[in-house]
């Protein structure tokens, strides 16, 4: 318990229907994420994560973020009220089946005094971060290359190069680059990986097969995703959803 009397460790789920959002915000206390079913994107100033259920993201106190999801998930939300390894940035951290089953405990209500101290405080010890690269994929604010974005969002496996889409959107593909390269911070080539790699994410996490993956994303083999994938991500598929390195 806390010294005002309250739990330390608080935790809560929500059921988050298809294309369901919370907003922009921040909380007094440190927060640790993740889905228990489904997938969340959770973004913050520091980039943007995709957390299966293996996968959580300490968010500290005061930090804005939001959630996104692109089915139904459930997102389980554990306030903390103390950092016990320092961490002041946005840390991804492994969801081991302790964490997973400690975080469980922690939600009955009736669980109290040392037997509630000493969960809270084997949850906390067990907290171990993971390499996780961000996903980023902002969108432009030129009219033109937003169409081209938002069109690649709906169909990650259109491989038009931006002649192609410069044609449709009545602009160079030069101009195009630039627009993407000047609001988004990132090239045309990355922001479509990243597109992809991130809608990959989703349709993983609902296991669907990584050959059926990769030609929804569009890539022409399973083998060239799976290097997209360790190249942006730093592991391969299979390593990302079972929640440990390689």
């Amino acid at each position: 318990m806390s010294k005002s009397g309250h739990p330390a460790i608080m935790v809560g789920d929500f059921t988050m229907a298809h294309g369901m959002r919370f907003a922009p915000h921040v909380h007094p206390v440190h927060q640790l994420s993740w889905a228990t079913e489904g997938t969340v994107s959770i973004s913050t100033g520091a980039g943007a994560w995709v957390l299966p259920s293996t996968r959580a993201l300490w968010i500290p106190a005061g930090v804005e973020h939001a959630v996104d999801v692109s089915g139904p998930a459930v997102f389980r939300a554990v306030h903390i009220d103390r950092s016990p390894h320092g961490w002041s940035a946005p840390t991804v951290v492994a969801v081991t089946s302790l964490l997973r089953e400690l975080a469980a405990y922690l939600t009955d209500p009736a669980l109290r005094g040392d037997a509630r101290r000493r969960a809270e405080a084997v949850l906390l010890d067990v907290l171990r971060p993971v390499s996780a690269a961000t996903l980023e994929v902002p969108m432009p604010a030129d009219e033109r290359a937003l169409a081209v974005a938002r069109a690649i969002l709906a169909d990650p496996s259109d491989a038009r190069g931006l002649a192609a889409w410069g044609r449709e959107a009545g602009a160079s593909g030069r101009t195009l680059a630039r627009a993407f390269t000047a609001e988004t911070g990132l090239s045309f080539g990355r922001w479509r990986t990243n597109a992809r790699l991130r809608a990959a994410l989703f349709l993983l996490a609902a296991h669907t097969p990584v050959s059926v993956v990769s030609r929804r994303v569009g890539y022409g083999t399973p083998s060239a995703f799976i290097a997209a994938f360790r190249a942006a991500l730093g592991v391969s598929p299979g390593a990302y959803f079972g929640g440990a390195p390689e």
